[in-house]
């Protein structure tokens, strides 16, 4: 009965109300933003949670499309990463991985991402840099860079731009094979002088776990020396050099190719650590995204309900003042 005591008198009363109302004269007239200001905050506010909702829903649509990608460039890389762990580690039974070496030229090798979006592996990788360069300087001491990938060289180059000998970027633009990556240890090599180098990456577990490795390979004339004074290496001496070759040109072959096969292993288990951070990482994005629609919509109809509610208090009480 009140209901429909309301419909009779807003009929009654709705040519009369509306007449002497200049908004909807001037409207037509109006910009959009003009237009929304003579509404009122309640649409104003209404409109923005709208707008808000919908950039939310794309980026959810664009993080759940990132971590698809991710995850079919991740299977791609997993089997190379695999099968080349196979590759480095006769040269660790046989010269050993000695990082407490006492040395003089140390040079760093960062391996990093070029692209962003994959959690903290970048700045792992740079913080255990900068640990091993600052342990390994000191008067009598050298140490250098050498950079792969651009995040590493955006964070290096802010602090230590005068030591980094070699910076290489864009270097998984295209898939690499092994024969790509012993061209660039062989330039690194010519173009370096070292008596160790430590080479950083992050080694691939699963797909929400890394590990921070750093491997040492050192150079033919310090291996030879370690040899000569026992120690970890003195057991090279018991094998026998078949063919015209020296002791000391093995030794420079096995430590070149070494220094390919770890570079070649460390950017592939690099690769894969990357994109399985960036699979996590999207991950927890469109689930956030997600969180934050539920809460937009929430708000949302709250506003609307009680825009609406407000609406027809003010509807009733004017009819109920021409009424009276």
């Amino acid at each position: 009965m009140a209901m429909a005591a309301l419909r009779r008198e807003g009929r009654r009363f709705a040519t009369p109300l509306i007449r002497p109302n200049p908004t909807n004269a001037l409207r037509s007239s109006l910009s959009p933003s003009e237009e929304q200001a003579t509404l009122g905050v309640r649409y104003i506010s209404t409109q923005i949670v709208r707008n808000r909702m919908k950039s939310v829903k794309n980026i959810q649509k664009i993080t759940k499309a990132m971590k698809m990608v991710a995850a079919s460039k991740l299977r791609a890389i997993q089997t190379k990463a695999e099968n080349s762990r196979g590759l480095w580690q006769p040269f660790t039974a046989l010269l050993g991985d000695t990082p407490s070496v006492d040395i003089k030229k140390n040079v760093v090798v960062t391996i990093s991402s070029d692209k962003g979006l994959c959690g903290g592996i970048n700045s792992t990788s740079v913080k255990i840099s900068r640990g091993l360069h600052k342990l390994n300087s000191g008067p009598e001491k050298l140490s250098k860079y050498v950079v792969l990938g651009e995040k590493a060289k955006a964070q290096l180059v802010r602090d230590s731009k005068k030591d980094i000998e070699i910076s290489i970027t864009e270097l998984q633009k295209n898939p690499l094979n092994y024969t790509q990556v012993s061209v660039l240890a062989d330039d690194i090599l010519k173009n370096v002088e070292y008596d160790a180098l430590r080479v950083v990456f992050n080694k691939f577990q699963s797909v929400v776990s890394f590990v921070p490795t750093v491997a040492t390979l050192l150079s033919p004339e310090v291996v030879e020396r370690e040899a000569e004074s026992g120690g970890k290496l003195g057991e090279l001496d018991s094998y026998e050099i078949e063919g015209g070759e020296t002791k000391s040109e093995v030794l420079q072959n096995l430590t070149e190719f070494q220094f390919s096969c770890v570079m070649f292993n460390a950017v592939m288990e690099n690769a894969c650590s990357e994109q399985g951070a960036r699979m996590s990482a999207m991950d927890s994005s469109s689930r956030n995204a997600g969180d934050m629609l539920d809460r937009l919509t929430l708000t949302y109809n709250r506003t609307r309900q009680a825009s609406i509610t407000t609406e027809l208090i003010e509807i009733i009480s004017g009819a109920s003042a021409l009424t009276g």
